[in-house]
């Protein structure tokens, strides 16, 4: 998959640091999924959030509890450039 991640690393606050297969790599801040409840009301304890790992099977950012975000969506927000629309 395109958006794969592959690596990910913690940096302060609500700020990641992925890497994709494609070779992409850059910094996001996921603060507003911290502030989304629901799902991800786990995510605003910062010791939880920084449990953050890649799930091998899928190429996702996931978290304890089967929390995960889609990886064309962190590649969006890492690199600022919305997704190409297949028709």
């Amino acid at each position: 998959m395109y958006y794969e991640a592959v690596s990910v690393k913690y940096i302060r606050d609500y700020l990641l640091e992925v890497a994709f297969i494609d070779g992409t790599k850059g910094i996001a801040d996921f603060a507003d999924y911290a502030k989304r409840g629901g799902i991800f009301s786990d995510l605003r304890d910062i010791e939880f959030f920084k449990k953050v790992f890649i799930n091998p099977d899928f190429g996702v950012l996931t978290w304890p509890g089967d929390i995960d975000i889609a990886p064309e969506t962190v590649y969006t927000k890492v690199t600022g450039n919305p997704l190409k629309q297949v028709v």
